[in-house]
């Protein structure tokens, strides 16, 4: 048994402990062992991605309990992409957060491992019913980083984030109960052999439950028109939090991919491709949603989060094809976004740190100190986050253009993602200029201009932006991979041997 698989889950885990027990009063020593905790998890996170990039899938048996009896673990190369992505993303936004930020609340650093060991472990179950149980680690640990450092807004924020979330808690149990009482598991791999078992009597409980399930990953990803959560929860999250918060929406998203490949693709008989009929439509409004948003934001926190749901709402329109070359074009898509909308959440915090009441209001207002680094900085993000050359949001959303060209709704396709596009260009500029260009020619006091800047906060927002140019730069031989790991999600034979293979004693 390779006990690899585990360590993303037990290390935070116990790192977030330890930070409860012996070092909540001592900010440097809790700012050490969480770096040094986010910077081991990236190392795990790339051995596990070498390990995976043979095309072996590897199974870990907690308890040495056999599936589909106990809980396992599964490594395949989707599952340690992910686990990379969260690592990356993880190490960024803490490096911006102790340049001095997690100081304002109380056990910050606890509750940001504990939010990774959620991630990790929503990305290496291979249950249902652990999926159900780091769901709900996330949704704690998230709660408490939401009203970090306090204020009204935040509060109301996270009370409306933990009430939506908690409904979809509740009919993800139900979901859950419906498609246990026809298929007796709640193991993926073997809920995979099942389903097209199920006969003919049982099969409205059996699509219920697929659809409700459904409902739930969509108020996880901020499907239309499950998405009214998001923009208030991000916008009024702290600046690091939002930006960790980024891959939150890819959680629900890669639970669709996992379920409705596996479960409920070609092989599930009557109930095969239950969500494309769902999720096409779902997705392009989220699309126009999300990017109409960026143009109407009034903030430039509310412009993210608008960002977020549009890109989330591309991704899942072109997952909702459900082809091999569809699905490599959405998860490169999905590295970009995740990078890119944490890189503009704390562009974001960055400038509503320096503009007093103002914040990041989309409002005139006198210059700023570092205003034209940070500029730079918001003009990289964005044209990132709109899908612009010379980054890798151009050639994603080349990617997805190319790979939905002979479905039977490729005009809508090509139409909603080249026009919201210039939509979002046209939001992200009007933001841009009015809070750095014509901001830039009202008088400063000096002393505003020469404000002393930590230099960590400006290294994390690079760093995420040096991620976007390594994607862009080595988009080739990403995105072959990607395929590789399209078509391993796509051949579920696989996994479900991989995973049932250890009842029969192998591993």
């Amino acid at each position: 048994m390779n006990h690899w698989l585990i360590l993303p889950i037990l290390l935070p885990a116990v790192l977030g402990a330890l930070l409860v027990v012996a070092a909540r009063h001592d900010a440097l020593l809790s700012r050490v062992f969480s770096v040094a905790s986010c910077v081991l998890l990236l190392i795990v996170g790339l051995v596990l991605l070498g390990m995976a990039s043979d095309g072996s899938i590897r199974v870990y048996a907690l308890g040495d309990w056999v599936a589909p009896f106990g809980i396992v673990l599964v490594l395949d190369r989707l599952s340690a992409l992910m686990l990379v992505l969260t690592a990356l993303l993880g190490l960024g936004v803490l490096l911006y957060a102790v340049g001095g930020w997690d100081e304002r609340g109380k056990h910050f650093h606890p509750l940001f491992q504990f939010q990774l060991m959620g991630l990790n472990g929503a990305f290496l179950t291979g249950d249902f019913f652990n999926l159900f149980v780091f769901f709900e680690i996330l949704l704690i640990a998230s709660y408490g980083l939401m009203v970090h450092g306090g204020g009204g807004l935040r509060v109301k924020a996270g009370v409306q984030y933990v009430v939506t979330n908690l409904v979809g808690s509740s009919l993800f149990l139900i979901a859950v109960g419906l498609i246990y009482s026809v298929t007796g598991t709640l193991n993926m791999a073997d809920l995979a052999l099942k389903v097209p078992q199920v006969p003919p009597a049982d099969q409205a409980l059996l699509q219920t439950g697929a659809v409700l399930l459904l409902l739930v990953f969509g108020v996880k990803a901020a499907l239309v028109p499950l998405h009214f959560w998001l923009p208030g929860t991000y916008a009024n999250a702290p600046g690091p939090v939002a930006a960790l918060f980024a891959i939150m929406t890819k959680v629900g998203a890669y639970s669709i991919i996992r379920l409705y490949v596996l479960a409920f693709g070609e092989q599930a008989g009557e109930a095969a491709w239950l969500a494309a009929p769902w999720l096409l439509p779902a997705g392009l409004l989220t699309l126009v949603m999300g990017m109409t948003g960026v143009y109407a934001a009034r903030s430039l926190g509310q412009m993210a989060s608008f960002a977020v749901i549009g890109s989330m709402g591309m991704l899942l329109a072109t997952v909702s094809v459900f082809t091999p070359q569809s699905l490599s074009a959405a998860l490169y898509y999905l590295l970009h976004s995740t990078l890119a909308a944490a890189a503009l959440f704390l562009v974001v915090d960055l400038v509503a740190e320096r503009r007093g009441m103002l914040r990041d209001r989309l409002a005139l207002a006198p210059r700023f100190a570092q205003g034209t680094l940070i500029a730079g900085l918001f003009f990289a993000a964005a044209i990132a986050m709109a899908g612009m050359p010379p980054l890798s949001g151009f050639l994603g959303k080349l990617l997805v253009l190319d790979a939905v060209r002979s479905h039977s709704q490729a005009v809508w396709f090509w139409a909603l993602i080249l026009s919201t596009s210039l939509i979002a260009i046209v939001g992200f500029a009007r933001g841009g200029s009015l809070v750095f260009w014509k901001s830039h020619a009202l008088e400063t006091s000096a002393a505003a201009s020469r404000r002393p800047a930590a230099v960590l906060p400006f290294v994390a927002v690079g760093g995420l932006l040096a991620a976007l140019v390594v994607l862009t730069v080595a988009a080739g031989p990403v995105h072959a991979w990607l395929e590789l790991a399209a078509a391993q999600i796509f051949a579920p034979s696989g996994y479900i041997e991989a995973v049932l293979g250890t009842a029969k004693g192998g591993q």
